[in-house]
């Protein structure tokens, strides 16, 4: 995974993760490390009633209404369409998202 991606300073939030090699459509990306979460924080996921943070570079997936990327059940992050080299990985994270 860390030849495929990079963070660097994302226009859209913070940092973000981006693609260093085209990635085709359905490759998983990677699976979510996580921990039970102990509050809110900036990386965490909420997957049914329990909240978990994100411990690798995954969490540095940001929001977009048209994303890129899922996270699916089993916390495996795979791409919706053909990523390009130098795009930003983008998840949409709902309408409740602030």
């Amino acid at each position: 995974m860390k030849k495929t991606l990079r963070v660097a300073s994302s226009d859209i939030h913070g940092k973000g993760l981006f693609s260093t090699v085209k990635i085709e459509e359905g490759t998983v990306i990677g699976v979510c490390e996580t921990t039970p979460s102990q509050g809110r924080t900036n990386y965490t996921l909420h997957i049914d009633d329990e909240a978990v943070e994100i411990l690798c570079c995954l969490k540095y997936i940001n929001h977009n209404s048209d994303p890129n990327v899922a996270y699916y059940d089993d916390l495996s992050v795979v791409a919706l369409r053909d990523i390009e080299p130098g795009e930003e990985l983008t998840h949409d994270y709902g309408d409740d998202w602030a």
